[in-house]
Formats: C-alpha cells, sequence, structure tokens
C-alpha cells in the first residue's frame, strides 16, 4: 500500500504569481511577509431600555449601558429590556407624556371632589344613644362610606377615611385623602336618637 504525501505551499505559490496594478499593468513589489488583518472585536456594552423593573440594575423606562452578554443571554431572552433605538425612543416619549397627561387628570378630579366635599357642609350620623352623651358602638369609615353614597352617589373607597375615635355625639372632622396631593376634610354630626 502507497501513501502519498501532498503538500502545498502558500508561499511558493505567492512567489510564483505576479501582482500587477490595474491601470498601468506594471509589476507591484511583493511584500517578503503575508499581511493578516483581525476583525473588530465586538462591542462589548450596549446601550437598553429597560422594559420593565429588574433587581439591582434599575427600573422601568431607565437608559442603561449593560454588557453584551448580560443582555445577550438574560435581559433579551426574558424580555425585560430592548436595545436603544431612535424610534424607541420616540415611543417611551410618548408614552411618558400620556402618564404624565392621565396623572394630571386624575389629580384634577381629586381637586374637583375636594371642593365638592368641603362645599357640602356637614354630613348627620345618627346613633343610639346612651348615658349623657355616649352612643352605642362607635362611627366607622363604612358608616362616613355609605352616607357619601347615598347623599352625593360617589364612590369612594373606605381606606382612604382616616378618622378619630367617634364614641359620643358632637362635631368631628374626617380626613379623606384623595390624591397623594390632595386630602379634602369633611365634618361629621353625630347625634343620638
Amino acid at each position: 500500500m502507497a501513501v502519498t504525501t501532498l503538500s502545498w505551499s502558500s508561499s511558493s505559490w505567492l512567489n510564483n504569481r505576479t501582482l500587477t496594478t490595474p491601470t498601468t499593468n506594471q509589476p507591484i513589489k511583493q511584500p517578503s511577509s503575508l499581511l493578516v488583518l483581525a476583525q473588530k472585536k465586538a462591542k462589548k456594552t450596549r446601550k437598553i431600555i429597560l422594559i420593565e423593573d429588574v433587581t439591582d440594575v434599575g427600573k422601568k423606562g431607565q437608559l442603561l449601558d449593560v454588557k453584551a452578554g448580560f443582555y445577550r443571554n438574560f435581559l433579551h431572552p426574558t424580555g425585560k429590556a430592548r436595545i436603544v433605538t431612535p424610534l424607541l425612543l420616540k415611543e417611551m416619549k410618548v408614552e411618558e407624556e400620556r402618564i404624565e397627561a392621565e396623572k394630571k387628570r386624575v389629580k384634577e378630579e381629586a381637586l374637583q371632589l375636594a371642593r365638592i366635599f368641603e362645599t357640602v357642609g356637614a354630613f348627620k350620623v345618627k346613633r343610639k344613644g346612651g348615658k349623657g352623651k355616649q352612643i352605642f358602638g362607635s362611627v366607622t369609615a363604612q358608616d362616613l362610606v355609605d352616607i357619601i353614597k347615598a347623599q352625593l352617589q360617589r364612590d369612594i373607597d373606605k381606606r382612604i377615611v382616616s378618622l378619630p375615635e367617634i364614641r359620643e355625639t358632637g362635631e368631628y372632622i374626617a380626613e379623606l385623602k384623595l390624591h397623594p396631593d390632595v386630602s379634602a376634610q369633611v365634618r361629621l354630626n353625630v347625634f343620638a336618637n
């Protein structure tokens, strides 16, 4: 069995060839060594926008520079971030403006409701009376919510109502926290029947 070995030398092939310039057809001096150009390394960071809150990274809508591998292996597959593009920046700006307009509208509604509560006057609460000024039981936030619904046809959440402890007849002031920036004070007249 005969084994043949083939060898090919790139340097001998290059030495046997003569290169010419395209315009003059004159031979070009060949370099003695072969020049190899390496490709540029990939970017090590990516500019991203977070689509949702990510623990220890940032909040929704935040612009960040993160390592490419972290984006490629975690943020992108889970849908928690997107690479920044001009179109995405424009969409985020429009969404932010919409959210600001909604917050402004909610605050205006709360201010209007606060004006209504403060112009109504005192709400009357009837309770079964005991000795002197005492009443049986106490007046709760749910009682106030029911009275407001009956008189003003407005639904409010009992969790926004803060009342002092009411166990006697008299006049009291309750506070309604309608918005983080807006609160209304409501007067209550408690009397025994």
